[in-house]
């Protein structure tokens, strides 16, 4: 299939023919009016300025190139031919051809980088804008996206605020830099006398309300209650808000005014069922979520929600009642036994609830399932019981093998059994000796016991035979970094380099990017790495490695800044305590 087709995108018209090329060649900015079939908004180059130093052999071959590759599907060269024509003839329509094929790339980089410079490009389009967005998203990139959306907001779009809070709510964004973001918005506008949308209003206080800052949060509120009553993200941040505050009775008037703007939302139904459970009014919650059901027949979803709302507010009774029907279903939601088994085991029926846990299927509820029936067992004094079940449960799920010995090796550390931990893995690998997986295990419980060889040997043993394998490949450059053996740390790196570029946005692998370099004495290289690393995912580890760099940086407010964040963000935090030691002066006030 012809690469233009491939997707239906309003870039797919823009197709380079060879009719096309042939105006190119000739220095035509626009196709001659006699052009069958060609309309001159169909070249992408009908707008380009005067080719001032002409379509040389070169430009041709580069346009000619990217098209011929996107049909054969190498869309990365496809990309980079289009970004040189682009940059070449100052061409949006180029560019915005580059970013489409860099869509089906499977290469996040690529196409953040050739939306960045379509954005570079053309500074008034949306279109670069709500990409950038997406992928920062995806990327769990929060801030940058709420930026990319408040640009769209900027320039007269729809930035759809409230629905971004939601989701980055939902997605378990922090909502503090999104909150001082917000206000630095809406505090700009207001400079500019420009009328603040009430989109941006309304997802600024539902920010208040995530942070605590219920009293700011109410006062916005009630101002847009006057101006767009009419809003239902206003009166579920209100019902939230009346939640937290643990005026029950308002939170429930705010959701019964919700129902009214939306009426059948799901969300005002649970928030009114769980305000009337609240205010101690169980029979009309019951009433108002079987009235619900009754109007969503067959709505399995929400008989889930519904019957774990009930176990969060301590009802197992009512949350069974509603679980039930559903298992006489054919396809009944794994969720479902899960849930029975958690009923189950509330209520001392150990033997009913592993019945249920063992029915628990495929899918994120398997392993705690798993999980939740070994540790009932174990704290019901059946130990041998629980090893039972896993080694059953490893029969018949042979998917899930490794990580049900996994979890069975776990549990018997938490016991303080080592010895029997070790001798199961052993045992596994006689079995399966070349599961990369328990061979991993292995050599981080050898490591952790201090015997560095036989970790070594294990994760050479993975990379000889899976020389992709990240997790092995990282795991053992990281620790010859920590080792500091001058003559290993090239080689270290090579690995850390190598895991890098199977999974360049792994957090684990950034941070070890930046440690091997600080390792190596390149410390104004390690801190963009251990930056990156700390965004991407906040870790007391990677805290540590971050203070370490600012501190021999000398950017020593910007080290204590972040040592006192993480000591408040991390109960457990064996590194920053092991940097202290060695670091005493970072916990010393400045001169």
């Amino acid at each position: 299939m012809p690469f233009a087709l491939m997707l239906p995108h309003p870039l797919a018209r823009h197709v380079l023919t060879p009719l096309t090329l042939a105006a190119l060649l000739a220095g035509c900015q626009v196709l001659p009016s006699s052009a069958p079939g060609m309309l001159p908004e169909d070249d992408p180059m009908a707008s380009a300025p005067p080719i001032r130093r002409g379509l040389d052999a070169q430009g041709l071959a580069g346009l000619m190139t990217a098209e011929i590759a996107g049909q054969r599907g190498d869309y990365h060269r496809a990309t980079q031919g289009y970004l040189e024509g682009a940059e070449r003839y100052d061409s949006v329509e180029l560019i915005e051809r580059a970013a489409l094929a860099a869509r089906f790339s499977n290469d996040a980089q690529l196409l953040a980088d050739t939306a960045q410079r379509w954005q570079a490009m053309a500074p008034e389009s949306e279109e670069p804008a709500r990409l950038l967005a997406s992928l920062a998203v995806q990327q769990g990139d929060w801030l940058t996206a709420l930026d990319q959306r408040l640009r769209l907001v900027d320039l007269g779009g729809q930035g759809e605020l409230v629905a971004f809070v939601e989701s980055a709510l939902a997605g378990g964004a922090d909502p503090a830099p999104l909150l001082e973001r917000m206000h630095a918005h809406l505090a700009s506008r207001d400079a500019t006398a420009s009328p603040v949308p009430h989109q941006a209003e309304l997802a600024t206080a539902m920010l208040e309300v995530a942070v605590g800052d219920n009293a700011s949060a109410s006062r916005r509120l009630d101002r847009l209650t006057q101006l767009s009553p009419e809003l239902p993200a206003l009166w579920l941040t209100r019902a939230q808000l009346a939640q937290q505050a643990g005026d029950h009775a308002k939170a429930r008037d705010a959701a019964r005014r919700g129902l009214t703007v939306a009426p059948g939302d799901a969300r005002f139904i649970l928030l009114l069922a769980q305000s009337e459970l609240r205010l101690g009014n169980v029979a009309a919650a019951e009433a108002q979520t079987d009235a619900l059901l009754d109007e969503h027949a067959g709505d399995e979803g929400l008989r889930l929600a519904l019957a774990q709302l009930y176990l969060d507010e301590g009802l197992p009774k009512p949350a069974r009642r509603l679980l039930l029907p559903l298992v006489g279903e054919t396809d009944t939601p794994p969720l479902t036994f899960y849930l029975l088994g958690a009923i189950a085991e509330s209520q001392g029926e150990i033997d009913n609830a592993l019945l249920y846990y063992r029915q628990v299927g495929a899918g994120e509820e398997f392993m705690p399932a798993r999980l939740r029936a070994a540790r009932m067992l174990i704290e019901d004094g059946r130990l041998a019981d629980a090893r039972t079940f896993l080694r059953i449960e490893r029969l018949r799920h042979d998917d899930a093998f490794t990580d049900l010995v996994s979890l069975e090796v776990e549990l018997l550390d938490q016991q303080g059994l080592v010895d029997q931990a070790d001798a199961l893995i052993e045992q596994e690998l006689s079995r399966t000796p070349n599961d990369e997986q328990l061979l991993y295990l292995r050599a981080m419980r050898a490591y952790n016991a201090g015997d560095v060889e036989a970790m070594e040997r294990d994760l050479e043993r993975i990379i000889e035979r899976n020389p992709d394998n990240a997790a092995a490949l990282n795991a053992l450059g990281y620790t010859l970094a920590e080792l500091g053996r001058e003559s290993r740390l090239e080689g270290a790196r090579d690995m850390i380099e190598r895991a890098h570029e199977l999974e360049p946005d792994n957090p684990a692998i950034l941070d070890s990017m930046g440690w091997i370099r600080f390792r190596q004495g390149d410390t104004e290289q390690a801190l963009p790495w251990l930056q990156r690393a700390w965004a991407a995912m906040p870790d007391q580890e990677i805290a540590a490695h971050l203070i370490e760099v600012l501190w021999a940086l000398e950017q020593r407010d910007e080290a204590r800044e972040l040592l006192r964040a993480a000591l408040q963000r991390f109960e457990e935090r064996p590194a920053l305590e092991e940097l202290l030691e060695r670091l005493p002066e970072l916990s010393l006030a400045p001169r």
